[in-house]
C-alpha cells in the first residue's frame, strides 16, 4: 500500500549533470507524493553515506546522472547499506556508462556500432598518428559523461585536436567514432520490453546539451518516421543492447538509422532523464503511460542484487565475434 515505505529520491550528485539531475529528481518527487508515497528528497554530495544512514529510507529512487550516480558507484554503496534501489545494478551501470566498454560488449554480441578508437590521456601516442587514415567527420566524446557534455563533431585534423582536448577536460579516456549520417532515434525499454521510439531532429547542429534541454531547439517525431520493418528492427536492437549489458528497469537506447537504412547503436542510458524535455517521458506518454504511471513502474523494480535476491532473465550469449581488437580500434559497423 502506498505510503508504507519511506522512499528517498537521490538527486544532485557530483557530475557535470547535477542541474539535470535536480530537475529529474524534483519531477519524480512530485509524482511520488501526488500518488501518496512517503517520498523525501536526498541531495547527493560527498557525504552521501552519512545522509543515507541518517535518512533511514527503505527504498532509493535514483534520479542521478553521470559520474558517481550512473556509473555503479552509488549502486555499490546502496548494496553495502542494504537499501533496494531503482535501475540497473553495479556492473550494468558501470559498463553502460563507459562508452568504450559498452561498445566492446555490443561487438561481442554482434550488435552494430560505428567504427571507433580510444584516446587515453596518458597513452603517449600522437593523436594524428593514432587517427591515421581513419577519415572525417568523426564524433569525439568523453567515455564517462552523459548529456553530450564534451561531445563535438570534428571535420578535419585541427577540429579533432581541439575536440579531443576539450573532451579530456571531462574524462581521461576519449572515444572517437565515425560520424554516421542519418536519423537519430531513441528507444525506451521498460522491464526488458521496448515501449516505443522517438525521432530527434535538432533545428541546428547535432543533439548536444543545449538542443536537449532548451525548449524549441529540437523537433520530436513520435513514433519515429521509419518503415514498419525498420521500426521493429530498432526496437529489437535496443532490447538486445539492454540485455547485452545486463540492464534492468528502464533504459533509453540511442541509435542512428543511416541513409542506407543500417542501424547503429550509440549508447544505453541506465538512468534516463525525467525532466519536462526528456525523451523517456515523451515516449512513455505516446505509449499510454502517464508520467506518474512511469514513475510507479520504475519504483516497482527497486531491489538489491547482492543479497540473495535473484530474478530469472533470458541468457545472453557472449562470445568473440570477428577479428580481435587491434591498433586501438574498437569495432566496425555491420
Amino acid at each position: 500500500m502506498a505510503g508504507q515505505r519511506k522512499i528517498g529520491v537521490l538527486m544532485g550528485g557530483l557530475s557535470a549533470e547535477r542541474d539535470v539531475s535536480l530537475r529529474t529528481g524534483e519531477a519524480i518527487l512530485t509524482a511520488l507524493t501526488d500518488r501518496g508515497h512517503d517520498a523525501w528528497p536526498l541531495f547527493v554530495d560527498r557525504d552521501v553515506d552519512l545522509v543515507l544512514r541518517q535518512a533511514r529510507i527503505d527504498v532509493a529512487f535514483l534520479a542521478l546522472h553521470g559520474r558517481y550516480g550512473e556509473d555503479g558507484c552509488i549502486q555499490g554503496m546502496l548494496e553495502l547499506l542494504g537499501i533496494p534501489y531503482t535501475g540497473s545494478g553495479v556492473l550494468a551501470s558501470a559498463l553502460a556508462m563507459n562508452k568504450a566498454k559498452a561498445k566492446e560488449v555490443f561487438r561481442l554480441n554482434n550488435l552494430p556500432t560505428a567504427p571507433g578508437y580510444l584516446v587515453e590521456a596518458d597513452g603517449g601516442e600522437d593523436l594524428l598518428e593514432l587517427h591515421g587514415a581513419f577519415g572525417f567527420p568523426v564524433v569525439v566524446k568523453p567515455c564517462g559523461e552523459g548529456s553530450s557534455f564534451g561531445t563535438r563533431i570534428a571535420r578535419d585534423e585541427l577540429e579533432l585536436e581541439i575536440a579531443v582536448e576539450d573532451a579530456l577536460r571531462f574524462d581521461d579516456d576519449v572515444l572517437v567514432e565515425r560520424f554516421v549520417e542519418g536519423k537519430e532515434i531513441s528507444v525506451a525499454v521498460l522491464d526488458g520490453k521496448p515501449i516505443g521510439a522517438v525521432e530527434i531532429v535538432p533545428k541546428r547542429g547535432f543533439y548536444d546539451f543545449h538542443n536537449k534541454y532548451a525548449g524549441g531547439r529540437t523537433d520530436y517525431h513520435l513514433p519515429a518516421r521509419l518503415s514498419p520493418e525498420r521500426y521493429r528492427s530498432v526496437l529489437r536492437l535496443a532490447t538486445l543492447a539492454h540485455e547485452a549489458l545486463g540492464c534492468e528497469g528502464t533504459t533509453r537506447v540511442d541509435l542512428v538509422v543511416s541513409e542506407r537504412g543500417n542501424e547503429v547503436i550509440l549508447e544505453v542510458n541506465t538512468l534516463p532523464g525525467m525532466t519536462p524535455n526528456s525523451l523517456l517521458p515523451k515516449i512513455a506518454h505516446s505509449a499510454g503511460l502517464s508520467f506518474e504511471d512511469l514513475v510507479e513502474e520504475i519504483l516497482k523494480g527497486a531491489r538489491l542484487r547482492a543479497h540473495g535476491h535473484r530474478r530469472d532473465r533470458r541468457a545472453v550469449q557472449v562470445g568473440f565475434q570477428g577479428p580481435e581488437r587491434r591498433s586501438g580500434f574498437l569495432s566496425d559497423a555491420h
